[in-house]
């Protein structure tokens, strides 16, 4: 389990009010200690990440979750100016999308995708997902400061 001395920053960039709310949900039922912000598309995303004006109090985040199909600004391009900043590109990028497409995995490696995970429909799936994710991210691998 995660260390409770140190509370996640996680960025959740996802339009979908609905999967915003699951998403939340998993993560509290698996008591992962944690903030989460929300970025409801790539422009705001960007604009957290840079601190641009009324977004100058959000934490820099130790991991984010990156929806692909994200309105103003996609999800895959929020993605390459994640990686090509020198002050984000270490934040590791989890890819969670409803796209199972080879196109968009191919892309999103390419642009240095940490990980990318198809969203299951079903809840109790979906939470075994966000489980694994807290298994593997937050308590075996070693994030940078």
């Amino acid at each position: 389990m995660t260390d409770t001395t140190n509370k996640i920053e996680i960025l959740l960039v996802e339009d979908n009010p609905g999967d915003v709310v699951l998403t939340m949900t998993a993560l509290k039922d698996i008591k992962i200690l944690n903030n989460i912000s929300v970025a409801i598309d790539g422009e705001e995303a960007l604009a957290m990440l840079n601190h641009e004006s009324g977004y100058e109090d959000i934490p820099v985040p130790d991991f984010i979750l990156l929806d692909l199909n994200l309105p103003k600004v996609s999800g895959q391009e929020v993605l390459e100016n994640i990686k090509n900043d020198d002050s984000l590109k270490r934040i590791p990028v989890c890819v969670l999308t409803t796209s199972s497409s080879e196109n968009d995995i191919y892309k999103a490696y390419g642009a240095h995708a940490n990980c990318y995970i198809t969203k299951p429909v079903d809840f109790h799936q979906f939470k075994e997902v966000v489980t694994q994710l807290e298994n593997f991210w937050f308590s075996l691998v070693k994030l940078p400061n």
